[in-house]
């Protein structure tokens, strides 16, 4: 009888993880049955739709279409509604990626039914518990049985959280996967054309992380550096949906930079790989796009305090620089002026992970 794999996404990030590894699944695995279930925690077609087009994900089986909400009330539905899936099916094993709620509440309800949990993107720490998906990260890897880390820092944080070490696979970036099979057919991509941007000619920025966009000083304060940065050179924000609330709610529009700065709507996955991959330096708070220019060697300034991805810093193209303006505007004028940091790409960031990953299973599952 074929062991039935339930595999959770929820939020764009989930995406890119998951498209290598149900493919490798239903492609290369015949006694291994896996089962999609997308819980629509993200749900346009910014955002979810076309990311699944993209990504050549499937169709998924189950669609519980949960929605925006705060994050115990998201949690909470998404509790309710998986706990009537897994009565139903019966999984041997559910699969989450990454840290957002729809990982928290599957494995919460896995747990107490008592189906065992694979947490791919495990161990990653911030060490900043204000963060919502630092205590995701860290309930979820205490709940699972199988922990698929990217990075050796990962391995670290586990190990000294007390995890048994037979619990603990160092299996890569599966997020790199997504990236490797793709980075042709982004480069087929029209977006430099449609904003008339030229190769290694411009920045891009992205802004989503409550801790910028939540406070009216320090979302000002970003603002202040898309300008600055927009003086020297052309700017492309795909601006998140949250940030662009908030920047209505606070009164900030007329602080938004126009003419060399243009602010669009949220792009696809290829769109924005060849984004990232044809620009002269990308300012961020995202640990996805940590990783992604890591891969592609684009000096990248990350506006955080901190980040779980230290990886990204130690031998990437990432350079930590926190939420003060003036910091960040130094930053990126040395690094415009050559002064960038030597990188590389972490161990196996090679775009086989999913291989990886998939042989653990099938031996645990047999």
């Amino acid at each position: 009888m074929r062991k039935k794999i339930a595999l959770v996404v929820g939020a764009r990030p989930n995406f890119m993880k998951a498209a290598p590894l149900i493919k490798n699944l239903r492609e290369n695995e015949p006694t291994l049955e896996a089962i999609l279930i997308h819980t629509g925690q993200h749900y346009d077609r910014q955002l979810s739709e076309l990311f699944f087009e993209q990504l050549g994900l499937p169709e998924p089986e189950i669609f519980l279409k949960v929605g925006s909400a705060s994050h115990a009330e998201q949690t909470a539905k998404i509790m309710m509604e998986m706990e009537k899936v897994f009565l139903d099916l019966k999984p041997d094993l559910l699969v989450v990626f990454g840290d957002v709620n729809s990982t928290l509440a599957s494995a919460i309800v896995s747990a107490k039914m008592g189906i065992k949990i694979a947490h791919v993107e495990a161990g990653l720490r911030s060490f900043d518990s204000t963060m919502p998906e630092e205590i995701n990260r860290m309930v979820t890897d205490r709940l699972s049985d199988y922990l698929f880390v990217t990075e050796v820092s990962g391995v670290r944080n586990l190990k000294n959280e007390g995890v048994a070490s037979d619990k603990i696979f160092f299996t890569g970036n599966i997020m790199i996967d997504s990236l490797v099979s793709n980075l042709e057919k982004a480069h087929s991509s029209n977006i430099l054309n449609d904003l008339s941007l030229e190769p290694k000619k411009y920045a891009t920025f992205t802004l989503h992380r409550p801790s910028n966009v939540d406070d009216s000083n320090i979302l000002s304060g970003m603002l202040r550096v898309i300008a600055a940065v927009g003086a020297q050179m052309p700017v492309v924000f795909p601006c998140h949906p949250r940030t662009k609330k908030r920047i209505e709610e606070f009164g900030l529009m007329s602080e938004v930079p126009n003419g060399n700065v243009r602010v669009i709507e949220p792009l696809g996955y290829l769109d924005f790989l060849k984004l990232q991959a044809d620009s002269r330096i990308v300012l961020t708070d995202s640990g996805g796009v940590q990783e992604e220019t890591t891969y592609l060697r684009i000096p990248c300034v990350t506006m955080r305090e901190n980040t779980e991805r230290p990886v990204t810093v130690d031998v990437g193209s990432n350079i930590l620089c926190g939420s003060d303006p003036e910091r960040i505007i130094n930053t990126t004028w040395a690094i415009l002026n050559g002064r960038e940091k030597k990188s590389a790409i972490p161990k196996f960031w090679d775009g086989q992970t999913s291989n990886r990953i998939v042989k653990v299973l099938k031996t645990k599952l047999a």
